[in-house]
Order: structure tokens, then sequence, then C-alpha cells
């Protein structure tokens, strides 16, 4: 398993329209083959700075989905709204405590 973090600024006039997209998306995006895990974060200082956390069973899987119709979708609508060029890591989960 992997964890794929994206770091997303949105316009401020956007952020309403991005949170009703994700909505309508983020059962798709998490019920995708192989994804394991979604969270949307928001930057408590920067209200137009989001996060999302995505755990996948493999990067083949991460990959599928960003090969998918979903995906482009997804990401051709909301590559609209935002205010700078966001930001992605892939990485390891080295460990977790809860």
């Amino acid at each position: 398993m992997f964890v794929r973090i994206v770091k997303m600024r949105f316009q401020e006039d956007k952020i309403d329209a991005f949170l009703a997209n994700f909505n309508q998306v983020k059962e798709k995006i998490r019920h995708f083959e192989g994804n394991q895990f979604l969270e949307l974060y928001q930057d408590k200082k920067d209200s137009r700075i989001f996060f999302t956390y995505s755990y996948w069973q493999a990067e083949e899987n991460l990959e599928n989905y960003r090969n998918s119709d979903l995906f482009k979708e997804v990401w051709n609508y909301t590559k609209t709204l935002f205010s700078d060029k966001p930001e992605a890591w892939s990485v390891d989960k080295i460990a977790s405590l809860v």
C-alpha cells in the first residue's frame, strides 16, 4: 500500500464549486478498484488550500485510476478552479498509530 497526497489551491470564489463536485464524486473515487481510503482536508490558515489523502493497494491501481474516464472528468473540471499549480506526492507509509 502507498499513499497519494495532493495539495490544491483554489480561487476563493471557486471553493464551493470544488466542494460540491467533490461531494458528487468522492464515493466513486473511494470505490475505484484498489482505493482503500480517501480523505479531504482544508488548511486552517488558508481556506483556499485543500489536500486529498488516498491510500492505494498498488501503484498500478492509482495509474489505472489516473487513466480512467472518472479521473479525466474530475480532473478536467477541478483544474479550472485552481489559483496555483497543484502538487502531488506518492509516499510509502512507514508507521501508523491509532
